[in-house]
Protein backbone atom coordinates (compact mmCIF):
# COMPACT_ATOMS: atom_id res chain seq x y z
CA UNK A 1 0.00 0.00 0.00
CA UNK A 2 1.30 3.45 -1.19
CA UNK A 3 1.98 6.46 1.48
CA UNK A 4 0.29 9.04 0.10
CA UNK A 5 0.23 12.46 1.92
CA UNK A 6 -3.30 11.42 2.64
CA UNK A 7 -2.35 8.18 4.65
CA UNK A 8 0.45 10.26 6.65
CA UNK A 9 -2.25 12.86 7.72
CA UNK A 10 -4.66 10.22 9.29
CA UNK A 11 -1.55 9.28 11.23
CA UNK A 12 -2.27 12.35 13.01
CA UNK A 13 -5.85 12.32 13.61
CA UNK A 14 -6.93 13.36 16.81
CA UNK A 15 -3.61 16.02 17.55
CA UNK A 16 -5.36 19.00 19.00
CA UNK A 17 -4.47 22.24 20.81
CA UNK A 18 -3.66 22.65 24.32
CA UNK A 19 -6.58 24.73 25.83
CA UNK A 20 -5.12 27.18 28.37
CA UNK A 21 -1.72 29.31 28.25
CA UNK A 22 0.25 25.80 27.26
CA UNK A 23 0.61 24.53 23.48
CA UNK A 24 0.85 20.95 21.75
CA UNK A 25 4.68 20.85 21.23
CA UNK A 26 3.54 18.94 17.63
CA UNK A 27 1.33 21.76 16.80
CA UNK A 28 3.71 24.26 17.71
CA UNK A 29 6.46 22.41 15.67
CA UNK A 30 4.38 22.59 12.97
CA UNK A 31 4.22 26.56 12.78
CA UNK A 32 7.69 26.62 13.37
CA UNK A 33 8.46 24.46 10.52
CA UNK A 34 7.75 27.65 8.32
CA UNK A 35 7.97 30.84 10.91
CA UNK A 36 9.30 32.09 13.56
CA UNK A 37 6.69 34.35 15.41
CA UNK A 38 3.82 31.83 16.75
CA UNK A 39 4.32 31.31 20.27
CA UNK A 40 1.69 29.20 21.16
CA UNK A 41 -0.94 26.63 19.30
CA UNK A 42 -3.46 29.14 19.76
CA UNK A 43 -3.11 30.82 15.94
CA UNK A 44 -4.42 29.25 12.85
CA UNK A 45 -2.54 26.30 12.21
CA UNK A 46 -4.35 24.81 9.05
CA UNK A 47 -1.23 25.50 5.99
CA UNK A 48 1.07 24.82 8.75
CA UNK A 49 -0.76 20.91 9.27
CA UNK A 50 -0.73 20.54 5.44
CA UNK A 51 3.20 21.98 4.60
CA UNK A 52 4.40 19.57 7.85
CA UNK A 53 2.68 16.86 5.78
CA UNK A 54 4.15 17.75 2.33
CA UNK A 55 7.31 18.62 4.11
CA UNK A 56 7.08 15.10 5.69
CA UNK A 57 6.17 13.63 2.15
CA UNK A 58 8.95 15.19 0.05
CA UNK A 59 6.48 16.74 -1.98
CA UNK A 60 6.23 20.42 -3.13
CA UNK A 61 4.84 23.11 -0.07
CA UNK A 62 3.75 27.00 0.54
CA UNK A 63 6.42 27.17 3.24
CA UNK A 64 3.55 30.02 4.48
CA UNK A 65 0.98 29.45 6.99
CA UNK A 66 -1.73 31.62 5.06
CA UNK A 67 -3.94 28.91 3.79
CA UNK A 68 -4.45 30.80 0.93
CA UNK A 69 -0.73 30.29 -0.27
CA UNK A 70 -1.48 26.94 -1.21
CA UNK A 71 -3.81 28.27 -4.37
CA UNK A 72 0.00 29.19 -5.66
CA UNK A 73 1.50 25.47 -5.50
CA UNK A 74 1.16 22.67 -7.33
CA UNK A 75 -1.07 22.00 -9.95
CA UNK A 76 -4.73 23.49 -10.60
CA UNK A 77 -8.12 20.77 -10.30
CA UNK A 78 -11.42 21.07 -10.64
CA UNK A 79 -13.15 19.65 -7.63
CA UNK A 80 -14.68 17.28 -9.71
CA UNK A 81 -11.51 15.96 -10.53
CA UNK A 82 -9.67 15.52 -7.00
CA UNK A 83 -8.31 12.71 -5.90
CA UNK A 84 -7.90 11.57 -1.98
CA UNK A 85 -3.88 10.66 -1.51
CA UNK A 86 -2.58 14.19 -2.72
CA UNK A 87 -5.20 16.82 -3.27
CA UNK A 88 -5.51 19.86 -1.20
CA UNK A 89 -8.80 21.77 -1.11
CA UNK A 90 -8.46 25.25 -0.05
CA UNK A 91 -11.65 27.20 1.19
CA UNK A 92 -12.99 30.80 1.72
CA UNK A 93 -14.26 31.22 5.83
CA UNK A 94 -15.32 34.02 7.76
CA UNK A 95 -12.23 36.02 8.55
CA UNK A 96 -9.80 33.96 5.78
CA UNK A 97 -9.26 31.22 4.13
CA UNK A 98 -8.81 27.07 4.99
CA UNK A 99 -6.58 24.42 3.60
CA UNK A 100 -7.09 20.74 3.86
CA UNK A 101 -6.62 17.59 2.34
CA UNK A 102 -9.50 16.24 0.18
CA UNK A 103 -11.29 13.20 2.05
CA UNK A 104 -14.14 12.90 -0.29
CA UNK A 105 -17.78 13.88 -0.25
CA UNK A 106 -20.18 13.05 2.37
CA UNK A 107 -23.81 12.07 1.42
CA UNK A 108 -25.34 15.81 1.47
CA UNK A 109 -22.64 16.75 -1.43
CA UNK A 110 -19.94 18.05 1.33
CA UNK A 111 -16.49 18.36 0.87
CA UNK A 112 -14.70 16.42 3.42
CA UNK A 113 -11.26 17.68 4.51
CA UNK A 114 -8.98 15.72 6.60
CA UNK A 115 -6.86 19.23 7.88
CA UNK A 116 -5.47 20.81 11.43
CA UNK A 117 -7.48 23.16 13.28
CA UNK A 118 -10.24 21.95 12.48
CA UNK A 119 -12.17 22.62 15.95
CA UNK A 120 -8.64 23.01 16.94
CA UNK A 121 -7.30 19.34 15.86
CA UNK A 122 -6.83 17.07 13.41
CA UNK A 123 -10.08 15.32 12.03
CA UNK A 124 -12.17 14.92 8.71
CA UNK A 125 -14.82 17.72 8.84
CA UNK A 126 -17.71 18.61 6.17
CA UNK A 127 -17.72 22.06 4.58
CA UNK A 128 -19.85 23.79 1.50
CA UNK A 129 -19.01 22.91 -1.75
CA UNK A 130 -19.59 27.01 -2.25
CA UNK A 131 -16.77 27.85 -0.34
CA UNK A 132 -14.61 25.64 -2.24
CA UNK A 133 -11.53 28.08 -3.84
CA UNK A 134 -9.24 26.02 -5.67
CA UNK A 135 -8.16 22.15 -5.37
CA UNK A 136 -4.59 21.62 -6.23
CA UNK A 137 -2.55 18.59 -6.78
CA UNK A 138 1.15 18.43 -5.28
CA UNK A 139 2.10 15.21 -6.93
Amino acid sequence: MEMTPFRLAQRFVGVKETPGAASNPLVLAMLRLDDTWPASDAVPWCSAFVNFIAWLSRLPRTKSLAAASWLQIGQALELQDARVGFDVVILERDGGHHVGFYAGRDDKGKVLLLGGNQADAVNVSAFEVAKVLGVRRLA
